[in-house]
């Protein structure tokens, strides 16, 4: 499990890409700092799991299921990514209950600028947009996010100076493709209210 507040920039390495999966290899110091072989790291909100462990760098292997699900298909050498270890226990849950389980892609389509914050606007499937609602919890490339306005084709967030430069989000342009985790408590209630009706 994961929090949504990320703790690192990384940076793709290389990728190797085969019929129907990949091989990343990241560099991540800090999330590489206590890391083992076979732990779980969020990389742009997706769950992965070490494969390959040196000392400022991590592998990770990427099946068909996750390539077609998220937007990692997208990365090459050279390209940001947002890294978190998952939460230890005990540790403050700063952000929202996020599980590295992504759920789809939604794509950017404009950014409004404030004050001291920026509107981003992202089109979002007609299959994810009933699970949002506005001040629910999202995480986007798996940073926790509110959201601030919502309708059935899009949702805004609103991202403070903290967010546009600690996160790789600060970077996108209009058209980037982006993961989407929505709220697992949302998914839960539709899932118990359609086993209710079932019965």
């Amino acid at each position: 499990m994961f929090t949504g507040i990320i703790e690192e920039i990384g940076e793709v390495l290389a990728i190797e890409r085969g019929r129907d999966s990949a091989r990343l290899a990241i560099r991540g110091p800090l999330v590489c700092s206590d890391a083992r072989l076979g732990s779980s790291i969020a990389v742009n909100g997706t769950c992965l799991t070490i494969a390959e462990l040196g000392e400022d760098f991590f592998g990770c292997d990427v099946m068909a299921e996750t390539l077609n699900r998220t937007a990692l298909g997208h990365l090459a050498a050279g390209i940001r990514v947002n890294l978190e270890r998952p939460v230890s226990v005990g540790d403050r849950l700063g952000g929202h209950i996020v599980q590295g389980h992504v759920d789809g892609t939604a794509e950017l389509v404009s950014r409004t600028p404030g004050d001291h914050w920026e509107v981003f606007r992202f089109t979002v499937p007609t299959i994810l947009s009933r699970y949002i609602t506005e001040k629910g919890s999202i995480a986007i490339n798996g940073t926790s996010l509110t959201v601030c306005a919502v309708t059935p084709e899009w949702f805004e967030v609103s991202l403070i100076p903290a967010t546009l430069t600690g996160t790789v989000l600060g970077a996108l342009t209009l058209g980037d493709e982006v993961n989407v985790e929505v709220d697992v408590i949302a998914k839960y209630l539709e899932a118990l209210t359609n086993k209710e009706r079932s019965c």
